[in-house]
């Protein structure tokens, strides 16, 4: 029993209780905003002490090796630790406004994170599962917690009842593999050559297509557009940023390591599905008005994207899934504190909501624009560099039409993005005048949107940084 192997699920843990605490014992009449601050400043400490757990050596595991702590693992909670931090504080103001439990939101979001970080250590099904479900349920509740609104409760309803399916489909798909392999540790179901036979490959699809749901692949993304409209903002950024890398970091650490031995079966159907995420997310996402729909049908897409880097199965597709995987949550911030903003002072995300954003606040219009350029490949930003590092490497592996549909698609993605900026920079007419007025942005919305350009154009720029901090991480991973 390693305890220091699951030192940051205990730090968070712990965060938790404090913050639950703090919501018990501070005066209801005094503001919540106290609590967010606790909050993030924990995860500050949290994320700072992750860093002094990189090593060169043998990974720590803990419970016998069901716990995998590699650098591969800390470089995905890194990731979702900064997405929480920032997602926190860019929504204080929209928490204090229009939530009514704000303190227990906090706990919720906290809870979430923690079953990401138990997800991105997972070496067992098990395992895998415990971190999956902690993570999804706080989603079912996050998602409904903007008791006010019919649109957030509708896609609290309708996420849980997708969500319970998918759930138990990936659960029985569990059950088999085990039944077939005997174990359900994803090393040694890897030297069971069972999962050949019929039940075992049942099992194996029946996994993948769990995973499929979770990541909002196309056939089986239908829950995806209602519940990111009807989430409160900052529960769909961090839907898009932290729900979607988790279920891609244990699905990426399921398929190299549980069903390597199946690879001329599942590396086929990534590139097929990886094409039509690509295909079906960028066009279905041009007939969108509403913003929250928009990046619903984007995230689709950038989906698929990363199933491209999933799909050339070898060091450099890791890589390129992993600096994707990050810069994505910067570009997300950007985005998500801009539409944050907007739904707290105008009452709605659509392209109406958002017009005239360039005269009401232009460091707003700014941040949305570049976000959404780096969203769609467009250099400097360091989406251009991502989707370079993804090309290159599915093309190394003999993928040239996948890179090509992949080029294409994010051609067809900057009509959409763009349709957005000229929203928000187009002249307005007598009877808009009112969307000229000051839209009033907090200092810590400021400070959230400068962080997120300062890194989305200097990882465009500089990528060395990220790029070494993602080497290590998979070298310890194809050890």
């Amino acid at each position: 029993m390693n305890f220091l192997a699951i030192g940051t699920e205990i730090a968070i843990a712990l965060l938790m209780l404090i913050v639950l605490a703090a919501d018990l014992l501070l005066p209801k009449d005094v503001s919540h905003r106290r609590i967010g601050v606790i909050s993030m400043v924990g995860l500050a400490v949290i994320l700072v002490y992750t860093f002094g757990q990189y090593h060169i050596g043998a990974s720590p595991t803990f419970f016998g090796g069901l716990f995998f702590v590699d650098n591969y693992a800390l470089f995905f909670k890194q990731l979702f630790i900064i997405g929480m931090l920032f997602t926190i504080l860019f929504s204080l103001e929209y928490t204090e406004k229009l939530l009514r439990y704000r303190g227990e939101f906090y706990v919720l979001l906290l809870s979430a994170l923690l079953g990401m970080c138990v997800m991105a250590s997972a070496n067992d099904f098990i395992t895998t599962f415990v971190g999956l479900e902690l993570m999804t349920v706080s989603f079912y509740i996050l998602v409904g917690a903007r008791m006010t609104s019919e649109d957030s409760s509708e896609a609290a309803v309708k996420y849980l009842i997708v969500g319970a399916a998918s759930t138990a489909v990936m659960l029985y798909g569990m059950s088999l593999v085990y039944g077939a392999a005997g174990s359900l540790v994803f090393s040694e179901v890897c030297r069971n050559i069972h999962l050949f036979y019929a039940a075992g490959l049942a099992g194996v699809i029946m996994v993948i297509i769990g995973f499929f749901f979770k990541l909002s692949v196309i056939p089986f993304h239908m829950w995806a557009p209602d519940v990111y409209q009807g989430a409160p903002t900052p529960v769909t950024a961090l839907l898009a940023m932290g729900s979607k890398a988790a279920g891609i970091a244990v699905f990426m650490r399921i398929l190299y390591t549980a069903f390597p031995i199946l690879g001329n079966f599942w590396l086929p159907l990534l590139a097929g599905f990886a094409a039509l995420c690509m295909i079906g997310g960028n066009i279905m996402a041009i007939r969108q008005t509403d913003i929250k729909r928009m990046l619903a049908y984007s995230s689709i897409a950038q989906a698929g994207y990363m199933m491209v880097g999933m799909a050339a199965a070898d060091l450099a597709g890791m890589k390129a899934v992993l600096f994707y995987a990050m810069l994505y949550v910067f570009a997300n911030l950007g985005a998500f504190a801009v539409l944050t903003v907007i739904d707290t002072e105008r009452g709605g995300t659509s392209r109406r909501d958002i017009t005239g954003l360039a005269q009401a606040a232009p460091l707003l219009a700014a941040v949305m624009t570049i976000s959404l350029l780096s969203m769609a490949g467009i250099p400097p930003t360091a989406g251009f560099a991502g989707k370079l590092y993804l090309f290159t490497a599915v093309v190394e592996r003999g993928y040239l039409w996948l890179a090509f549909v992949g080029f294409v698609m994010s051609m067809i993605s900057v009509y959409y993005y763009l349709m957005v900026a000229k929203a928000m920079y187009r002249d307005l007419t007598p009877e808009e005048a009112e969307y000229a007025a000051p839209v009033y942005v907090p200092l810590t919305v400021r400070a959230a949107v400068l962080v997120s350009v300062f890194a989305t154009l200097g990882l465009g720029i500089c990528p060395e940084w990220l790029a070494s901090l993602t080497n290590a991480a998979v070298q310890t991973f194809m050890r």
